[in-house]
């Protein structure tokens, strides 16, 4: 897939990086893979149960291609992958911003009812 290189505004950085990391599984996958270090593909499906198979091998397919993930294959059955690291702190801070907004979104379902019970 054909990159676009932005070097225009202060925002350009940005969209390079979501084009890499935008669509819907990949950021997942990397999230998983920082976890795991090392995984074979069937540890993709059992990770991610809903994700299509056409689809996870397409989205490897494309981070493998953009250098964001290198794919080591061993002389072993099944192969295994290890990967770079180089988006590791983007997917770290989506992790620390993630929680944030899930605890500001639990202290919302859970302030009216507290205001409930106090009227």
């Amino acid at each position: 897939m054909q990159r676009k290189v932005y070097d225009c505004v202060a925002v350009c950085p940005v969209e390079s990086t979501l084009q890499i990391i935008s669509d819907k599984w990949k950021s997942v996958i990397l999230y998983r893979l920082f976890q795991e270090q090392v995984a074979r593909y069937s540890d993709f499906e059992r990770w991610l149960p809903t994700i299509s198979s056409r689809m996870l091998a397409r989205q490897l397919q494309e981070l493998v291609a953009d250098g964001v993930v290198t794919k080591q294959i061993y002389a072993q059955i099944p192969p295994k992958t290890e990967f770079g690291q180089t988006l590791r702190p983007v997917i770290e801070a989506m992790e620390h911003w993630g929680q944030y907004y899930n605890h500001l979104q639990m202290e919302q379902v859970t302030l009216p009812d507290a205001q409930e019970n106090k009227v």
